[in-house]
């Protein structure tokens, strides 16, 4: 606790009576010591509060509240006044939080993210603590004034700024500001600083005597005190542990000291009668002489062998030159053929291409022939419709004379009046049909269009329905396979497989192949990674089902072996011609490398250089790397430059990528290469189900879709029907209309006029009839045009194909002629490999001589420094190795039996040194236990004294207040079992008539808990103190007795400041400049921010 500032206002008379009764509870609780108090009247003379106190605070979107404040307190007493809901707790809440205290300490929610307004994104408090006077926290940086601002975001988080009075950001970080609370002494998490409504009912209020305790403890930070002597004492309790478990090591090294002593006394004892090891050792030089020269020798037989491989390699060089020039021999006859055969082909060529333009000329002239035969055609056709048109006019025109001349008496004003009657029915009757037809179109075209979707549809869906069945087709012929690989794993290779390779043996046992062929690659070769499986066979594909053969000979044979297995037609696995080697190929100087990722090389286990070899010829899997990660084989292919080397890479997803291309993979999982074949045989099983749920899915919809279509179909026939009937009955209306007009009536014809016409008809006929005469004669001679034209380009045309009949034979020579060429390009090509790749062994070999030469000087120098004079030797140098080794042995058991002097003095110092150190340490953790045990009596003896005090002037202020009300008081603090018990008689009479608070009425109680933080008050250092609505339960005798106390307290201790909640008014409070009254107004809607008006008009002096 800090050193306290002021004098209490307590008169010595009942500071006397108090500590008479202080005494008698120190008797009853028999663990208190005497603590003087002293008192004096009158009122305090100190100044105001220089540090710690809160000038000003504001609120943004806390709680329910957009805007409160700034409100500026005063430095004594401030009363913050107003109705429910217009702030106040607001304000005590956002001073808990905003001084960083915890959202359940506030007892308003248990997250910060509460406290946003409701539709706000965050919340901000600013708080203004004043930071003046010689205890002002770094005032050279933050002034008279520090400035907490705190902003609460939607998730619950919060971040602060520390800024100067200037406003500038000092600091962001909340070690600061804990510092800050630390220098100040102010403890926002102390009921004593700052109670709350919840805190008051949960301790003040509570019937339970340990809550009272509790909160007594918590107030006086007594608390805090007692958990860190606990925590100090467990301390202790484990390093005694340490120190036991210690001393029993120490005990152990010693007894270990003492045998290693006693071994090293025998070990000295014993070498002094070791005899026959130098006889050992002298053999063994002996036979470390021989192996030198031994060595010498085996070189030299090396030597003689490889000059009579290089002879023979030679040899075979020779052999390999003719060959080459046998096959250049036939290289050249077959280009001669090939060259033979294009010269016959390109004369007839150029024959063809010479009857071209005849041909093309004679095909235009037989088309612009046709063309104007079909020209006098039409126009004859013309004139032929012409005519008959002009005859039947005529016959019309006779007709229609002589039925006027019969009725031209005769009235027609009946039948024309009912001839116009029929003509508007008919044209009414036709716009009818009209508009039916129109709607029937219209009809017509949905369905059309439904049925033109339906199909496409349709077609789409049957489309799926087959990729389905393939895809289903493949899942089960691959599940099949790897059912049966459980059995038989080269089955995964293909079902025949097995018989082939038994075949295979069968035929070498007899002879029929120079060596036995390798094959399937796939299943002799293991992956070190199994998540690579697919990255390795998108690489390799259908080399892991090929087969490995030494030569051609080799190579039919095994053709004819796979004819009895495989079908014509179906796919054979592939045979690859090579010779086989004992060693894999040296591809360091060609092969990709990058630190994090292999190449197919390197991700591969391959026992037999035959099956590495053929893999890097066919499909250079030292120059492809395994990258597993899509987008970091995209980064390391194409952000950057390749790898040096490097050509491609495959992702573990079985993508290939290039430097400049990315290929997706076609296939989902590894077929050959999968270790768990039950997993993927689980897989592919679902697959298939949902395979063919998908395929009764869509077997189902194609069903619906021809439904729709044949229904839509039947709906389009009948409409089209319809549609017809339609048509035909608006033709035949339109013609009836059409007659009815044509009829002219009798009065209004003119026999004259039509005979004239009739005549001038007549007139037409005759010319009508010369011009088709003539046009007749130009058809007949245009035609026979035409077919002499035709002739002659049949008989051109003829030619042609008899030419190009005779180019076909011509053409398959030509290409057996070029198949043949490149066959013996391939074979030039076979012999030069062979050629270069044997001149490469035989130049290796001669390195090697080389090497062997010189290592056989380097040799010989050894042996000459080792041994002199060469030695005879018919050992191997194996079998001296071994007869060295074993006589190693020997004199190591030796040593071994009689041990190592030197080791055991070694282990004897190392224990000693350890045994040393760990006593120490032991000696000096008990030297702090022990000074731990007497700090921790003589700390826990002033922490009893200091709490005895505490509650004995707790005991004295609680009497003293409430002496003045003429009330009598007892506080009983019992530390054993953590209890407080208080009792009150209210009034004057018997002091020993001494009642529980829960006996006295609402504001007598309300009245003795002010005592009771008063009391609190008087012991407990903070730069301010805040109550919450304190007054709720008193009547006006009570709080006018309670307000003066608290003003009084307030007086005498200037130096601090008081912050009351209340929901009175407060009018009858005395004018005073220490005063100051915050009255929060009534929420109104809209209002943004709640203004305050202090009652004193009097601004604080700075």
């Amino acid at each position: 606790m800090a050193k306290r500032k002021e004098d209490n206002f307590c008169s010595p008379e009942n500071a006397k009576r108090s500590r008479q009764e202080e005494v008698e509870d120190s008797d009853k609780d028999g663990d208190e010591d005497e603590c003087t108090v002293s008192f004096t009247n009158g009122t305090s003379t100190l100044t105001a509060a220089e540090v710690g106190i809160i000038e000003s605070i504001q609120l943004k979107n806390f709680m329910c509240h957009s805007m409160l404040g700034p409100f500026k307190f005063g430095s004594n007493v401030n009363f913050v006044v107003g109705n429910n809901g217009s702030g106040k707790s607001a304000v005590l809440t956002a001073l808990i939080v905003g001084l960083g205290g915890k959202a359940i300490a506030t007892n308003r929610g248990s997250s910060l993210k509460g406290f946003v307004k409701d539709g706000q994104n965050s919340a901000d408090i600013s708080i203004t603590l004043r930071n003046r006077g010689d205890d002002a926290y770094r005032a050279n940086v933050y002034g008279n004034s520090i400035v907490v601002q705190q902003h609460i975001s939607m998730d619950g988080s919060r971040s602060y700024k520390l800024k100067s009075e200037a406003g500038a950001v000092v600091s962001t970080r909340k070690e600061e500001l804990i510092a800050i609370l630390d220098h100040f002494n102010i403890q926002v998490d102390n009921p004593v600083s700052v109670l709350t409504q919840e805190m008051s009912k949960q301790f003040l209020q509570s019937k339970n005597e340990g809550d009272k305790y509790k909160f007594f403890m918590k107030a006086t930070q007594l608390e805090q005190m007692k958990e860190d002597y606990s925590y100090i004492m467990e301390t202790k309790e484990r390093t005694k542990e340490q120190i036991s478990q210690g001393e029993e090591v120490c005990k152990n090294l010693m007894q270990r000291l003492t045998e290693l002593k006693r071994q090293c006394l025998e070990k000295e004892e014993r070498f002094e009668i070791i005899a026959g090891l130098s006889t050992m050792k002298t053999n063994l030089e002996h036979l470390k002489h021989e192996m030198a020269w031994a060595v010498v020798n085996e070189i030299e037989k090396q030597l003689n062998a490889i000059r009579d491989n290089i002879k023979i390699g030679e040899d075979r060089a020779a052999r390999l030159e003719r060959k080459m020039e046998e096959q250049q021999v036939r290289l050249n006859e077959a280009e001669n053929k090939y060259k033979d055969i294009q010269d016959k082909l390109e004369k007839i060529s150029q024959e063809t291409n010479a009857r071209a333009p005849e041909c093309m000329a004679l095909k235009a002239d037989v088309t612009a022939k046709k063309r104007d035969y079909n020209d006098a055609e039409v126009l004859y056709n013309r004139s032929l419709n012409e005519y008959r048109a002009l005859k039947k006019d005529d016959e019309q025109l006779c007709k229609r004379i002589e039925e006027l001349k019969k009725s031209a008496d005769q009235s027609l004003e009946p039948e024309r009046l009912e001839r116009q009657k029929k003509i508007s029915w008919l044209k009414d009757r036709v716009k009818t049909l009209q508009d039916q037809e129109s709607s029937v179109n219209q009809e017509i075209e949905q369905f059309q269009q439904a049925i033109e979707k339906d199909k496409e549809e349709h077609t789409r869906i049957r489309r799926e329905e087959l990729d389905v069945k393939q895809a289903l087709n493949i899942n089960q012929r691959h599940l099949k396979e790897l059912k049966d690989s459980k059995t038989d794993r080269l089955k995964r290779f293909g079902p025949h497989v097995p018989a082939l390779l038994e075949a295979i043996d069968d035929a070498y046992r007899r002879g029929q192949f120079t060596y036995k062929p390798v094959g399937p690659l796939g299943a002799c070769i293991h992956l070190r990674d199994p998540e690579l499986a697919l990255a390795i066979e998108s690489c390799l594909k259908g080399l892991l089902q090929a087969y490995c053969c030494h030569n051609h000979s080799d190579e039919r044979v095994l053709q004819a072996l796979m004819r009895k297995f495989y079908l014509p037609g179906t796919s054979r696995p592939q045979i690859i011609v090579s010779e086989f080697r004992n060693e894999m190929y040296d591809v360091r100087h060609r092969a990709a490398y990058h630190p994090e990722f292999p190449t197919v090389l390197t991700a591969l286990e391959i026992d037999n250089a035959v099956v590495a070899n053929s893999l890097i010829d066919m499909r250079g899997i030292e120059t492809v790397l395994l990258i597993k990660n899509n987008s970091v084989a995209r980064a390391v292919m194409q952000s950057q430059k390749p790898p040096k080397n490097c050509r491609e890479a495959f992702t573990a997803d079985g993508d290939q990528v290039f430097a400049g291309r990315y290929y997706s993979s076609e296939y989902t999982r590894p077929k050959f290469l999968s270790r768990d074949v039950d997993s993927e045989i689980s897989e592919l099983e679902n697959d298939v189900e949902n395979k063919k749920a998908q395929i009764l899915n869509l077997q189902q919809h194609l069903s619906a879709l021809e439904k729709d279509i044949k229904r839509n179909e039947e709906f389009l026939r009948r409409y089209q029907l319809r549609y017809k009937e339609l048509k035909l009955k608006i033709r035949k209306s339109i013609s009836e209309i059409q007659e009815l007009e044509n009829m002219e009536e009798h009065q209004s014809v003119d026999i004259a006029t039509l005979e004239d016409e009739a005549q001038e008809n007549k007139s037409k006929m005759k010319v009508v009839e010369k011009n088709m005469e003539q046009q007749k004669e130009n058809m007949e001679r245009l035609k026979s045009l035409k077919v002499e034209a035709e002739n002659k380009y049949d008989a051109i045309k003829l030619k042609v194909n008899q030419l190009s009949e005779l180019a076909d034979p011509l053409k398959d020579e030509l290409n057996l002629a070029d198949s043949e060429v490149d066959n013996q390009k391939r074979g030039k090509r076979h012999y030069e490999e062979k050629q270069k790749e044997h001149l490469d062994t035989l130049n290796k070999k001669k390195r090697e001589l080389d090497v062997k030469e010189k290592e056989l000087e380097e040799k010989m120098s050894q042996a000459r420094q080792i041994c002199p004079e060469r030695i005879e030797v018919k050992k191997s140098a194996s079998i001296l190795d071994k007869e060295i080794n074993r006589l190693r042995q020997k004199i190591q058991a030796e040593h071994a039996s009689h041990g190592d002097r030197e080791e055991i003095m070694r282990q004897y110092q190392e224990a000693r040194e350890t045994y040393l150190d760990l006593d120490t340490k032991v000696k000096t953790l008990k030297r702090f236990i022990k000074l731990l045990e007497e700090i921790m009596t003589h700390r826990y003896k002033t922490y009893q004294q200091f709490r005895r005090c505490l509650t004995l002037r707790c005991k004295l202020y609680f009497d003293n207040l409430l002496s003045q009300r003429a009330y009598c008081g007892k506080m009983n603090f019992d530390h054993k079992n953590e209890t407080l018990t208080i009792s009150v008689q209210p009034g004057e009479g018997n002091r020993a008539a001494f009642s529980d608070m829960r006996a006295l009425s609402g504001g007598e109680r309300s009245f003795s808990t002010v005592c009771f933080i008063l009391s609190l008050w008087s012991i407990a250092e903070s730069p301010f103190r805040c109550l919450d609505e304190f007054d709720v339960y008193m009547d006006m005798v009570n709080r006018r007795i309670a307000m003066d106390m608290i003003l009084k307290m307030a007086d005498s201790q200037r130096f601090r400041q008081f912050i009351l909640l209340t929901p009175q008014s407060m009018s009858s409070l005395p004018s005073s400049k220490l005063i100051r009254i915050l009255r929060m107004s009534d929420p109104e809607r809209g209002q943004m921010t709640l203004p305050f008006r202090p009652v004193n008009q009097e601004e604080e002096e700075n």
